[in-house]
């Protein structure tokens, strides 16, 4: 009789019985831990039904969330990154954004859009976390500039909802300059008095913070959002003490005066409306 040894614990046989529950059925929220069904979760705004998690997601869910009937045109989709110092780190730029155009439906880090809320023209500019973190490139601040130029064109209120780890490493300078660019952009749209709002969500982070994110006619965030400029750590270093908890949540931020209010995401079309109209009114009495 031969003799073995098992090399591996807690070898299991395959059951013909068992069926596998299909891919991207379920979700389990990343606080609570409970799980849902995806149908449950997109009726309730991408947050968790039982302890309101708001839930990370795309340039696209929330157009469908706030535009009248889910219609809205693109705009500036010929805008494409390209590789002008030749970067390379653990792979070349152009492979990083090959693969980030196979695995997103977007084309950058911010996708634009215009349509209607309630009836009221807006042009909505998201930013899309699974796109390279979200990070502003060359063409994250210009999409922007355009869109600041098409809204005075149109006569159109602007709202930017930021989702980013900050400026784009493998441009460089190039991305910094995004922040000076889109900042002194936004003086034109102040000119014009048309409103800019700014929506931060999780995470809000680096020169984009330190820039438009934080430059709205009216700043406001979605719940237990990440927001800040430098990570803790180097806060900490640089200031040499130790820092408040939650520090770099919305809570925290609109407690000491830095948002105007915090949003759930299932009444931001209704806020929206409300603030669009609120300003166009003030528009004719000026």
């Amino acid at each position: 009789m031969g003799w073995f040894k098992r090399l591996k614990d807690g070898i299991q046989t395959a059951s013909r019985n068992k069926k596998e529950a299909p891919e991207g059925l379920w979700h389990q929220c990343p606080r609570c831990k409970e799980a849902s069904t995806m149908k449950e979760l997109r009726a309730s705004f991408h947050k968790c039904p039982k302890c309101n998690f708001h839930n990370r997601i795309g340039a696209f869910d929330y157009f469908e969330l706030i535009y009248d009937e889910e219609q809205f045109a693109l705009l500036f989709e010929e805008l494409r990154s390209k590789d002008v110092l030749n970067f390379v780190d653990l792979k070349p730029y152009p492979d990083r954004l090959t693969e980030a155009y196979k695995k997103n439906k977007v084309s950058d880090a911010i996708t634009v859009a215009v349509g209607a809320v309630d009836g009221e023209g807006l042009v909505v500019a998201a930013m899309d976390f699974k796109f390279i973190g979200g990070s502003m490139g060359s063409v994250v601040g210009e999409r922007i500039s355009k869109a600041i130029d098409y809204c005075i064109e149109q006569r159109l209120p602007l709202l930017i909802i930021s989702k980013t780890g900050g400026a784009r490493m493998m441009e460089a300078a190039f991305s910094l300059m995004q922040m000076a660019k889109t900042s002194a952009k936004l003086t034109r749209l102040a000119k014009a008095k048309l409103p800019f709002f700014s929506l931060l969500t999780d995470p809000t982070t680096g020169g984009v913070t330190a820039s438009f994110a934080m430059l709205g006619d009216v700043n406001f965030a979605e719940p237990e959002a990440l927001i800040g400029f430098a990570g803790p750590r180097v806060i900490k270093e640089t200031i040499k003490k130790e820092l408040p908890e939650g520090f770099q949540t919305s809570e925290f931020l609109l407690e000491h005066g830095f948002l105007d209010f915090i949003i759930d995401r299932k009444d931001l079309k209704t806020r929206l409306s409300e603030m669009i109209v609120l300003f166009k009114h003030a528009q004719v009495g000026v």
